[in-house]
This record gives C-alpha cells, sequence and structure tokens, in this order.
C-alpha cells in the first residue's frame, strides 16, 4: 500500500461515518417528530373483528387476512355459550352473522330477548348453543355490498383458538402481534352466572406474541380487572347526545384504566372541529383508539367533508369537498377510497393512538406512507 494514501482514506472513511451518523440522526430525529401519539410511537392499526371488510367477521380466516394485510392488533369480541366458553362473535343473537336459520334442528331455539339496545328481538342467541352446537355454523357477511363469496365456509372460533392462531402467525412473519378482547354485555352474562374474569385472564396469561388490550362499555368490568392484569385496559365511550361528550369523563376513566375508546365523532364533531378530547386524554396518559374505519361506509360526521388543507407531519395535506356529490349520491367506490385515506390523515395529524378498521391494509398504506 502507498502509505501517502492513507491519510486521503482516514479523510474519506471520516467523512462518510459523519454523513452516516448524520443521516442515522436524522432518521431518528424524523421518527421521534413524526408522530403526535402518546408516546411518539406510529399509531397502531387495529383490525375490527378481522379484517371483516374482506371475509366474515370473527373468523381465523379474517384474522389471518388482516395479519397478512399488516395489522399491528386483532380484535374478537367475546360472548360466553352455553356451556361457558368464550367465542368469537359482536352480538349475542346469531342470525346476522351465522346461517343458524338454515338449520332445522335449531328452528325451536329461535325466541324473543332484548338485543344491545334494550329493545326485543326474535332470535337465535348465543348462550342458548353450546361450543359443539355453535361449531355446526358456519359465518357469514353481515354488511350489504360486501361480498358473499365467502358465506357459510368457516367456523365460530372460541377465543383459546384465536389466541393460538395469532401466536402461530406472529411467529411465522416475526414481528409482534398483539390482541384487544372487548368483553361485550358483561352485566347481562353475570346475572345468568357467566363471569368474563377468570376464563378471560387465565386464557391471555398463555398469550405472548403482541400487546394485550382489554376493552368494554362497561366500566364495572374494567375496574374488578384493574391491578389483576398486565393487559392495558381500555374503557370504550360514546356520546348518549350528540354534542354532549363522552358518556364516562375522562377524569373517571383514569382512575381505573389505561386508555378510552372514543367513537369518531367524539374526536372530530360535524363541523370537523376537534374537540380536543385526545389533547386533554395524552395529558392524563391515557391512550386513545378511536373507532370505526370502513372503505365502504360514508360518515356524514368524518371531517374531510370540510374543504381546505392539514398539517400532516409537517407538511400541508389537502381536504376535498365532496359535500355535493355526497348529497347527490354521486360518489365512487374510488372516491370514497380517497376519502377514508384523508380520513386517516386527519386522525393520525391529530395524534390519534391507534384506529379500528374494517380494512386493514387502507390503513397501513396511509400510515406508512407518511
Amino acid at each position: 500500500m502507498n502509505y501517502l494514501q492513507i491519510p486521503v482514506i482516514l479523510v474519506v472513511l471520516l467523512i462518510a461515518g459523519a454523513c452516516a451518523n448524520q443521516s442515522a440522526d436524522n432518521e431518528a430525529e424524523n421518527s421521534e417528530m413524526k408522530w403526535a401519539t402518546l408516546d411518539g410511537s406510529s399509531p397502531l392499526v387495529i383490525a375490527h373483528r378481522g379484517a371483516s371488510g374482506y371475509l366474515p367477521e370473527h373468523t381465523i380466516e379474517a384474522y389471518d387476512l388482516a395479519i397478512e394485510q399488516g395489522a399491528d392488533v386483532i380484535e374478537p369480541d367475546l360472548v360466553f355459550t352455553k356451556d361457558g366458553v368464550l367465542v368469537a362473535r359482536h352480538d349475542r343473537y346469531l342470525s346476522t352473522t351465522t346461517n343458524v336459520s338454515d338449520h332445522p334442528e335449531f328452528a325451536d331455539r329461535k325466541k324473543p330477548n332484548a338485543d344491545p339496545n334494550g329493545e326485543a328481538r326474535d332470535d337465535w342467541w348465543v348462550e342458548d348453543f353450546t361450543l359443539a352446537e355453535l361449531k355446526t355454523l358456519r359465518a357469514r357477511q353481515p354488511f350489504p355490498g360486501r361480498s358473499k363469496e365467502f358465506d357459510d365456509l368457516y367456523e365460530i372460533p372460541t377465543f383459546k383458538e384465536m389466541l393460538s392462531h395469532v401466536s402461530m402467525r406472529a411467529a411465522d412473519i416475526s414481528r409482534p402481534v398483539g390482541v384487544y378482547p372487548e368483553t361485550k354485555h358483561p352485566g347481562y352474562f353475570e346475572s345468568i352466572g357467566m363471569d368474563f374474569e377468570e376464563p378471560l385472564l387465565a386464557a391471555l396469561d398463555t398469550f405472548d406474541a403482541g400487546p394485550v388490550f382489554i376493552q368494554s362499555f362497561e366500566p364495572e368490568i374494567l375496574k374488578r380487572l384493574n391491578g389483576k392484569t398486565d393487559a392495558k385496559l381500555v374503557q370504550l365511550v360514546y356520546e348518549e347526545t350528540p354534542g354532549a361528550g363522552p358518556n364516562i369523563p375522562l377524569a373517571e376513566i383514569v382512575e381505573y384504566a389505561d386508555g378510552f375508546g372514543p367513537a369518531k365523532d367524539i374526536v372530530f364533531n360535524r363541523a370537523g372541529e376537534s374537540a380536543e378530547l385526545l389533547t386533554e386524554a395524552h395529558m392524563l396518559s391515557l391512550v386513545v383508539h378511536t373507532w370505526t374505519f370502513r372503505d365502504d361506509v360514508r360518515n356524514e360526521n368524518i371531517p374531510y367533508t370540510i374543504e381546505g388543507t392539514v398539517q400532516l407531519n409537517g407538511s400541508n395535506s389537502t381536504v376535498l369537498d365532496h359535500a355535493d356529490e355526497r348529497s347527490e349520491g354521486n360518489l365512487t367506490m374510488g372516491d370514497l377510497v380517497d376519502e377514508i385515506a384523508q380520513e386517516y390523515e386527519l386522525f393520525f395529524s391529530l395524534g390519534i393512538d391507534g384506529v379500528f378498521t374494517d380494512f386493514p391494509d387502507t390503513a397501513v398504506k396511509v400510515r406508512d406512507d407518511k
């Protein structure tokens, strides 16, 4: 080697090293500056009932597709069977999400009962079926306009089956995948002798594939779980009347929960104005996960009907005014997809910590493109 070259080589290496360090510093700074979430990390994409926009909700197949699409967390709603097994269903009644009406052997199980709103409904109810009986049913897509191609193919999974599958898939793809169970109607189930606490915590005790959140609309179950689990507890909230704010004050929620889950129209009002709840929640160290984003469902409460620009990660994002097209019913699916992207952008720019979505691929794309 020509020793006269050594200083030149050293200079080049030093410059390269300095550039690399500067690049790393810039990347770290950009990473720190990018999101206004509680901990500064990117918002979670939570697969609402799995990838339920594409496949029948609460099936292993819908959960699996959500993982394939990049979801960070999978949400199962939990209810009890007659023999006390936790299974994944959004509602206690079965007619809208299964083929139970096609089973003559269960015809006499149809009976009136109260739906989640307390209104009488003539239906088949999950608590009247054993797990073995539920396993003979197949799932159906309940949303009009969504594909029925996969109806009557998939089983109703137990919570344990769901956890096992998520753990297996997380290991396959070498990345964490969390779970976000919701206790459905815990007060009702407790009144008929079925308590969520023991079976829920026992099942979660074996799960270590990713973060765990437990959510409920009913605060009593969360208060009971507080201090008994490492899972983050999230109080779901809604507005009893438009503009009234959450039905449970944040100052009360912070006493027993780690986060709150507001409907989207609590975060933004109909005028597209922030309700400042997210800022208040972050000041109380509460994470905020809002619901529900759907590519194929119009929501008159979303703020992207207001023309203008918003700040998204330091740059302006145009918000188009489609109010005329919406009122005339002229929006195409392409328009809806463009708009849902803008809706995500607005919530991400505000600092939302996570979004529940029926279409995880859309949420992941919008988030990761920013």
